[in-house]
């Protein structure tokens, strides 16, 4: 598994990406929520209260920062997050 720090204009998120047999299971958590990729559920994201959104077809950290939100949970759409802004825009307005 890989821990890595990532620095954005709003705040320092943290980067987790642990190997799977076929892919990466991507998650980049800031203060408030986190962007996670296909692996995950968005429907246990909402049901705990979660501020999270989703991201597809990616391999990397960046791929996430880069990648279009598919879908986010209510409390993310609180904070003023749209599906179709980039996960790093996403993850600037969580913190």
């Amino acid at each position: 598994m890989l821990v890595e720090m990532i620095e954005l204009e709003n705040g320092t998120a943290m980067g987790l990406d642990f190997a799977m047999q076929n892919a990466s299971l991507l998650v980049i958590r800031a203060d408030k929520g986190f962007v996670m990729c296909g692996y995950l559920d968005m429907e246990t994201a909402s049901a705990l209260g979660d501020v999270a959104v989703k991201v597809k077809g990616v391999n990397s950290f960046e791929d996430v920062l880069e990648a279009p939100v598919v879908g986010a949970t209510q409390k993310a759409i609180n904070l003023g997050i749209k599906v179709g802004m980039t996960g790093k825009e996403a993850l600037e307005l969580m913190f």
